[in-house]
């Protein structure tokens, strides 16, 4: 007999009675499908514990990863992941065709909303020490379907991620040699759909080489990184003092070309600050791959808020100093959509070798960037690889290096076959509406997660549940009101945001005041609950409506395509393990109470 927990909390007894693959043969596949709805109402809302999570889940993968990262790892392993990235890839197209000289805002809004998903994310990893990052954190809350579409998005998320951050090494290394376009490096094949037709071989080198150093050992990589990251703050810093003594303040609010663009620091309003924002939140997607080393950190209470929320603070005053010092160098409209720091020095007297040093800068940049994030990915991989919901070997760890040198080698390629000759704006924009999919998952996971206790909350999970919902709608209302109402419509438009946004305030503060913790943190929690998740829940559901349509068509044909993957895989392949007793809590188990939870 066992007993399984689902999302409200209730449990439901029985008695096994078939323990053959779902994927044994074809008639066990064929009959696996006839018991498609039931399976999907028994598992997709199925959760599991914080102790199955970082016991019996996480044994799957055989030998543990080593514990051997610090605090100051951790803030390496985030400026190395995050500086690099966005601000080497999305500065110069987000303030030539969204922000203009306020990109500088743009950083520093997308720089709050990413501290306020950090501190999210820090309470998780405090509680639950282990590589899944949001994938376990949903999946302890909102269950097993919640947190493979979210753990989904991750894993694409990074890998597009990756592949534009490969393709961009390639136009900064061009630069460095003195290449004055990327695209001599690359091979243009007729035939082939624009944004799909150069091919990148350099970019695919640099996945492979770094591929192969995260398969070898997480330390090691934590090594090179930190040399590769202080390497690169030095060009930053040289970046940003070239910037202010060469720049100009006029540049700030007067175009290159007046007749064609529009002046002063806001351009494209205030609407295109935001926009702006969205695009270049690429930059912090770095600081969530910290969480997935929370496994192999040695005092996670202590070195993950530090590190963590220590790497985004210090990475956002850096781009704003690098964004206004490229904005100081150029008008916004003259700005070098490819390589924005590197273009700027590009052709002028007696300082072009200026742009070789910053190509060469960038390049180490690009380099620790997508060192950190392949750790990263390789983590989440493995850990969703644990739960069954795809194939196990992916979650095997090796028994030498001590690394997940599957899920590596795997994601390796994948990316590899992307950077191939995917186009940079097709990937950021796939990465932008991922990431901000992701952080506003996790927002939400803690406050449920605070206010509901299975056994203990006599209300149910129903008033958190109503609250997320409501907050989100009238957050999403808000958010449509700003975008598409124009702005001859000002009295209009004041006043429907006034309303949705009076309403959200409302709806936060009658939460607040009715509904009770349920759960307090041990270690390190989220200050001002629930105030600092539900603005980070609103900011995200802000930047989600920034985004441009094609970027929602394709986020909705990957979800459709992890719907129809977990409909016709995941969901046998975890109801397999769980009539097999690896998932589900059993009455009785040591360290396991009636509601699943851990004993004390």
């Amino acid at each position: 007999m066992e007993k399984k927990m689902n999302l409200s909390g209730e449990s439901n007894t029985r008695t096994d009675t078939n323990k053959v693959s779902s994927f044994s043969s074809l008639r066990s596949y064929c009959r696996a499908l006839t018991q498609l709805p039931t399976r999907l109402s028994h598992r997709a809302t199925s959760v599991t514990t914080t102790y199955e999570e970082m016991s019996r889940v996480r044994a799957r993968s055989g030998r543990d990863m080593a514990r051997s990262l610090r605090w100051y790892d951790l803030i390496g392993l985030g400026l190395g992941g995050m500086v690099g990235a966005g601000v080497f890839v999305a500065t110069g197209r987000a303030a030539q065709l969204y922000a203009g000289p306020a990109v500088i805002l743009s950083y520093a809004i997308a720089g709050f909303c990413a501290l306020l998903s950090a501190f999210c994310y820090t309470e998780f990893a405090v509680d639950m020490p282990v590589a899944g990052g949001a994938f376990s954190y949903l999946r302890v809350t909102f269950g097993e379907f919640a947190a493979f579409l979210t753990g989904a998005n991750l894993i694409m998320e990074y890998v597009f991620s990756n592949a534009a951050v490969a393709r961009s090494f390639t136009a900064y290394l061009g630069t460095a040699v003195g290449v004055s376009s990327p695209d001599k490096w690359r091979i243009t094949i007729s035939g082939f759909p624009a944004g799909f037709n150069q091919i990148d071989l350099v970019a695919v080198a640099v996945i492979v080489i770094v591929s192969i150093c995260i398969c070898y050992s997480t330390k090691e990589s934590s090594v090179l990184n930190m040399v590769l990251t202080v390497i690169h703050i030095a060009f930053i810093l040289f970046i940003i003092t070239m910037g202010f003594w060469r720049g100009n303040v006029k540049n700030l609010t007067h175009p290159a070309h007046p007749e064609k663009s529009a002046s002063g620091f806001f351009p494209y309003n205030i609407a295109g600050v935001f926009n702006g924002a969205a695009m270049v939140y690429l930059s912090y997607i770095g600081y969530d791959a910290v969480s997935t080393m929370a496994e192999e950190v040695k005092e996670p209470a202590r070195d993950i808020p530090i590190g963590i929320s220590g790497s985004v603070v210090l990475v956002t005053i850096l781009y704003c100093l690098m964004a206004a010092s490229m904005c100081l160098l150029l008008p916004y409209d003259a700005i070098d959509i490819e390589s924005p720091f590197s273009g700027a020095f590009t052709g002028t007297d007696d300082w072009g070798w200026v742009s070789n040093v910053i190509g060469a800068g960038a390049s180490f940049g690009i380099l620790t960037s997508l060192l950190v994030a392949m750790l990263g990915q390789a983590r989440y991989l493995c850990v969703i690889g644990r739960s069954g919901v795809i194939p196990t070997w992916l979650a095997k760890v090796h028994p030498v290096t001590a690394t997940p040198v599957n899920a590596s080698a795997c994601l390796g390629v994948i990316t590899a076959a992307l950077a191939l000759f995917t186009d940079l704006e097709v990937l950021l924009n796939l990465v932008s509406i991922g990431t901000l999919f992701v952080f506003y998952m996790v927002a939400n996971a803690l406050i449920y997660r605070r206010y509901y206790k299975p056994g203990t909350t006599s209300s149910g999970p129903y008033p958190t549940l109503y609250f997320l919902l409501s907050f989100s709608f009238f957050a999403l209302c808000f958010t449509l009101s700003w975008r598409f109402l124009p702005p001859s419509a000002a009295i209009a438009r004041l006043l429907l945001l006034s309303v949705f946004g009076a309403s959200a305030i409302a709806c936060l503060c009658t939460f607040n005041y009715s509904v009770t913790q349920a759960r307090k943190p041990e270690f390190w929690g989220v200050p001002l609950m629930p105030w600092i998740p539900a603005v980070s829940i609103f900011l995200n559901v802000f930047l989600l409506g920034s985004l441009d349509g094609p970027s929602y068509v394709r986020f909705g044909v990957f979800s459709f395509i992890v719907v129809l993957f977990y409909a016709f895989y995941s969901v046998h392949a975890s109801y397999d393990i769980e009539e097999n007793g690896v998932l589900v809590a059993k009455v009785g188990d040591v360290g396991v109470d009636e509601d699943g939870n851990m004993k004390v």
